[in-house]
């Protein structure tokens, strides 16, 4: 009882120095039910046991912030993510530590060094995943963060089940009407029209499908590794009367035969892996008419001096492969577009889309807030926080610039004119959702 008194006043004092002296605008609540300083700011980072304390000195990475936050042992009070995050110190962390009292934190940290920490979350973990390119790793890194569950994912999706990034011709536009403008954004980019024959890669529940064959007449199939997205899509393709001319297959797509004039991939793309990015524009070349148009829509990173540079993950990084997506890597678009052009596809329209996503997935993890209790009923809190964790961090990494996405147009390459609009004109009319 002793030690356990001294251990928490040792405690108080550091917390009490670190937020003088970073000027913290939000306090700290401890498991005793006492706060840093007793005045404190309304908003408050929780410790609710000593043992984050020892996991932190033992293990201190984003991986042990991420197991606390999942079981509840760290939390927030009177404040949310977004708000949080906001609330960090000015300037530099490390300029800004250099004021902190070195000797008195390692002296506060001592007796927590061998203090008991509790065992990790029982979040379902899957590693970095392996990007070897194979049917089997594809369909296991798709099946992890695919099919927690359809209602799972009807919690935050708009009403179609859209899970890639809006189109906001108006920043104040709902969720819904931003994903009904990205649909037809992209059909007007591949000059979908009566008679084509459109291949959506990794399609989801069949958004794109659908909505390709009711307002512009193609003929159009889906292709996705997730089980989950196969029943649910299947089920929305009968109720919208679309069987004679939309399917979706439980299949990769590099295993497909014939040909296709539209081709699309939205948001599948970051699941290959960077040393499958030559084979994946191989494959979909060959499935391309020549002249056919190909839409690639995916996430990128800000591109570094060296691709040796850019190939170094963060730990942030690291761990959204860890516990999100597995097997998934991001290029940057110049890689994108040396790898498109390289294997036979010349590049018309190159479009930045982070400001769409950075509204896309603050809308995606406000509504799962709004519904904590419903996720939690049917994937239980630790997943629950995990996801909000997720779609909170990425909406602040695009707000930020640390991740970009871009939409490109290219068509198959042949020797004579493309056949593309001479213009952009055609892009952009008015839609209604």
């Amino acid at each position: 009882m002793q030690e356990a008194t001294w251990r928490l006043k040792s405690l108080k004092q550091a917390l009490e120095h670190i937020h003088a002296k970073m000027q913290l605008k939000f306090g700290f609540r401890l498991w005793d039910g006492s706060t840093i300083p007793e005045v404190s700011p309304k908003p408050k980072l929780v410790i609710n046991d000593p043992g984050v304390i020892s996991a932190l000195i033992r293990r201190p990475n984003v991986e042990t912030l991420i197991d606390a936050w999942v079981q509840k042992r760290i939390d927030i009070e009177d404040t949310d993510l977004f708000e949080m995050a906001q609330l960090r110190p000015t300037g530099k962390l490390s300029t800004i530590a250099k004021e902190l009292n070195r000797w008195m934190l390692a002296k506060a940290a001592l007796p927590f060094l061998f203090a008991p920490s509790k065992q990790r979350s029982s979040v379902k973990i899957a590693g970095e995943g392996a990007r070897d390119g194979s049917e089997a790793s594809n369909k296991r890194n798709i099946s992890h963060h695919y099919d927690v569950s359809n209602e799972f994912y009807a919690l935050f999706l708009d009403k179609r089940m859209v899970y890639t990034c809006g189109y906001f011709t108006n920043a104040e536009n709902s969720l819904d009407q931003a994903q009904y403008d990205k649909l037809d954004m992209i059909c007007r980019k591949l000059q979908l029209k009566p008679g084509d024959k459109l291949l959506d890669i990794g399609c989801g529940w069949g958004a794109l499908i659908c909505h390709a064959a009711e307002h512009y007449g193609v003929t159009a199939i889906g292709v996705t590794l997730s089980e989950q997205q196969v029943i649910l899509g299947r089920q929305n393709i009968a109720e919208r009367g679309l069987e004679d001319r939309v399917s979706i297959e439980l299949q990769d797509f590099s295993t497909l035969t014939g040909t296709f004039n539209k081709i699309s991939s939205i948001g599948m793309f970051e699941h290959v892996g960077i040393a499958n990015h030559q084979t994946y524009f191989k494959t979909v070349k060959q499935l391309l008419e020549p002249r056919g148009i190909y839409l690639h829509h995916a996430i990128t990173r800000p591109g570094k001096r060296t691709d040796k540079l850019f190939m170094k993950k963060t730990a942030v990084y690291k761990a959204l492969i860890r516990y999100i997506f597995p097997g998934g890597e991001v290029d940057h678009i110049g890689m994108s577009l040396r790898n498109l052009e390289s294997t036979g596809f010349e590049v018309h329209d190159v479009e930045a889309w982070r400001e769409h996503y950075y509204r896309t997935t603050g809308h995606w993890a406000r509504r799962l807030m709004a519904r904590k209790e419903e996720a939690i009923a049917l994937v239980g809190e630790e997943t629950y926080r995990t996801w909000v964790l997720y779609l909170a961090g990425v909406t602040i990494t695009f707000e930020r610039g640390g991740a970009l996405i871009y939409q490109t147009i290219t068509t198959r390459k042949t020797r004579t004119l493309s056949g593309m609009p001479l213009t952009r004109e055609y892009l952009y009319k008015e839609t209604t959702g």
